[in-house]
């Protein structure tokens, strides 16, 4: 399992334009910039505990987003299979043309 926070942050990627502006304005603050819920508070003008509650549904949307649409899960499943490929053809005569192809592909996410 991916550490939370780059989780947060990868799904964050993926599904943040689905997130209200307050929303995008927490997470960001707070796993991107690395704020205290404090001083989101106090830059935002409402209380910490609702900083602690944004993120909280924040953090719960993605996950019910990437529980409904697995965009993260296939997004680290072509990774793995893009890294295999390239780790497979590393010795072979066209495997700098397929690697430039997988990355091609990898650039499309």
């Amino acid at each position: 399992m991916l550490e939370k926070t780059t989780r947060v942050n990868l799904l964050y990627d993926f599904y943040s334009p689905l997130l209200t502006k307050k929303q995008q304005q927490i997470l960001e603050f707070y796993f991107h910039e690395d704020w205290s819920m404090g001083e989101i508070a106090d830059h935002l003008g409402i209380s910490r505990q609702a900083v602690f509650e944004g993120l909280k549904r924040a953090q719960g949307a993605l996950e019910e987003w990437e529980e409904a649409l697995q965009l993260l899960r296939r997004h680290l499943q072509r990774r793995e299979i893009a890294d295999r490929i390239i780790t497979e053809t590393k010795d072979s005569p066209e495997g700098k043309n397929v690697r430039s192809m997988v990355q091609e592909l990898l650039n499309l996410d």
